[in-house]
């Protein structure tokens, strides 16, 4: 099974990449739940939907997916992405997805993001 989450994470990434969330809600389970950690949880493809509904005209972020890792019943997706705060202000991201499967539909995701500071840009320039 755990190609076969590769796979689903690797199309969930890309469904994010082209800002289409029906994509993204098709390898979901209808009680899905998704934690982006620091924010309240959202629960259900329809929360999913409002949730995502409000994101709507903005831009979606640029990512790149360093590594897939997957196992029985878990895929965790890590890298880097480029995109726009409240503020419209761009900034650099590093982020940590965390898939649990139940089957082959995705039960529960929880996103840890985290806003790279310009010192740590720098430095690795």
């Amino acid at each position: 099974m755990s190609e076969k989450y590769t796979e689903i994470v690797e199309k969930v990434n890309d469904a994010f990449a082209n800002n289409n969330p029906e994509a993204f809600l098709n390898f979901c389970a209808e009680d899905v739940q998704w934690t982006i950690v620091g924010d309240q949880p959202v629960n259900g493809k329809n929360g999913i939907r409002e949730f995502m509904k409000k994101m709507e005209g903005m831009e979606p972020p640029a990512f790149t997916v360093e590594k897939i890792v997957s196992d029985e019943d878990s895929a965790v997706a890590y890298g880097g992405m480029t995109m726009k705060d409240e503020k419209g202000e761009e900034g650099a991201y590093e982020y940590c997805d965390v898939y649990r499967f139940r089957g082959d539909k995705i039960a529960e995701l929880r996103s840890f993001v985290v806003k790279v500071k310009e010192e740590a840009k720098e430095a690795s320039a």
